[in-house]
């Protein structure tokens, strides 16, 4: 198989916590071909000294992640397939390998990859479990393209933060298929470091996300069947959890899957106490 260029683009802020973890994961694949670009959003940390030592393109653009993610792949990248992580995500050894022959198998134009939140805090373990539910749905996003592809649809949508991986998935859709890359017992997932996870913050996060849902809901329309599912309280709040058989782990985990409700019914409420 001959090893194309992949582009691995980071955008960062602040992250001299979490950026050399992320390197070095990508540093340690068993792919042999791997770009890396690390688009900084004016850290006043170290962030950018320590990306440094690992690749010799560090940048600095903003104002948004969005943005970043367009200047990385639009004007840095050479890849012909790219990947996004944020700097807290690391990756297994054999992701790469295994993105590149699926998405070439399959002849997709994006993939979807399994993602695992790591640390053992009660809420991190609620989060790790809840995401595992969102793998592949209309929740989750893509994260490996055909560079191409990418380009042809004009990327990111910049005038949103937060619902913006969900309107280029549907964009992607439009020209050709999407799918999960299989994670063969953990060997193609990424791992999501939210061991310092705290509930505040997440809250807050999702709050601030929830400031563009009015632009990408009038963008694709409320009757948008990916739109419904992912705005309608039945599918957010059961379907995604129950389908294709997934309503077995609810009753194999039901401590997890109170707090996972409980996690739920606080993103619901105080989407809608701050509303508008």
């Amino acid at each position: 198989m001959e090893n194309v260029l992949v582009s691995i683009i980071i955008t960062t802020k602040n992250e001299e916590k979490n950026i050399e973890n992320c390197l070095k994961s990508i540093k340690a694949q068993s792919y042999p071909n791997i770009e890396i670009i690390v688009v900084d959003n004016n850290s006043f940390d170290k962030t950018k000294e320590i990306a440094a030592k690992y690749t010799s393109n560090v940048f600095n653009y903003g104002p948004e992640r969005s943005a970043q993610r367009n200047f990385g792949l639009m004007q840095k990248a050479k890849g012909e397939y790219t990947m996004f992580l944020d700097a807290d995500m690391t990756l297994s050894p054999d992701l790469i390998m295994n993105c590149v022959e699926f998405i070439k198998q399959g002849n997709y134009v994006a993939l979807h990859i399994s993602e695992v939140v790591t640390g053992e805090k009660f809420w991190s373990r609620v989060r790790r479990f809840e995401r595992s539910f969102y793998d592949g749905t209309v929740i989750d996003g893509a994260r490996f393209f055909r560079q191409n592809i990418f380009v042809k649809v004009g990327g990111f949508d910049e005038t949103m933060s937060g619902p913006e991986d969900w309107d280029l998935d549907k964009k992607l859709k439009q020209i050709g298929a999407i799918d999960l890359v299989p994670s063969g017992n953990n060997r193609a997932v990424i791992y999501h470091n939210e061991t310092e996870f705290d509930l505040k913050k997440y809250l807050q996060k999702k709050i601030y996300y929830a400031g563009s849902f009015a632009n990408y809901i009038n963008k694709w329309g409320k009757n948008d069947c990916d739109v419904k599912k992912q705005f309608g309280p039945y599918y957010r709040y059961i379907g995604v959890f129950i389908e294709r058989n997934k309503w077995i782990k609810i009753f194999e985990h039901p401590i997890l899957s109170i707090g996972m409700i409980w996690l739920r019914f606080l993103v619901g409420f105080n989407y809608l106490l701050f509303k508008d």
